[in-house]
């Protein structure tokens, strides 16, 4: 189950580049970089990092429009902590982090029982019906989980991070990523069973 979920999850990200490219732009014009007064290095960063913090975002909001929003608050922080992040161990893991708050001081200011907008999606290019429908089944099924279980599993199975990686960045013990990622992917999985064929292929 956790192999379908995690090749299931590249194809729920989607293409991506588009929004996160609009997103780095607009976050290089929020301010001044940190300490170091310039943005030196961080357009390219966000360039090579913006699609993926995105997908991430989306994955992890089900909402196309927010993942979008998520991503620019993400970028915008980065750009006024740039010396901060450049003096990182992992500029990338340093980002993610701050995409992982982002997301789920967002949940806590607007809890809501809210779907994500999954009609809303904008044209994305041609693919398989059966790809639609597998995107759009996992990212259905992902939102009916708490925020911090979604988080979990997209570290855990989209991002490939460790279970002590996971903690760190969550805030968790090790042993408690664990049992909360076991009970995750019980909760997906029920969630996914009526759509098994689509994980699974003919």
């Amino acid at each position: 189950m956790a192999g379908s979920v995690a090749g299931a999850a590249g194809s729920a990200a989607g293409s991506a580049a588009g929004p996160a490219a609009g997103a780095a732009g607009a976050a290089g014009s929020t301010g001044s970089a940190g300490s170091t007064g310039s943005a030196g290095g961080f357009e390219e960063f966000a360039q090579v990092r913006g699609a993926h913090l995105f997908r991430t975002a989306l994955l992890l909001c089900g909402d196309w429009h927010l993942a979008e929003d998520l991503t620019q608050t993400t970028l915008a922080k980065l750009y006024a902590a740039w010396g901060r992040v450049q003096r990182a161990d992992s500029p990338e893991a340093y980002s993610r982090s701050v995409l992982l708050r982002t997301y789920l001081s967002h949940r806590r200011l607007r809890r809501s029982s809210e779907q994500p907008t999954l009609g809303e999606f904008p044209e994305l290019p041609a693919e398989s019906d059966g790809d639609t429908a597998l995107r759009l089944t996992l990212l259905t099924a992902l939102s009916g989980l708490p925020p911090r279980d979604r988080a979990v599993l997209v570290l855990r199975y989209w991002e490939d991070r460790s279970v002590e990686e996971t903690a760190a960045e969550l805030g968790l013990t090790p042993g408690a990523v664990r049992s909360q990622c076991l009970r995750s992917l019980t909760r997906l999985r029920a969630a996914l069973s009526p759509r098994a064929d689509l994980l699974l292929g003919p």
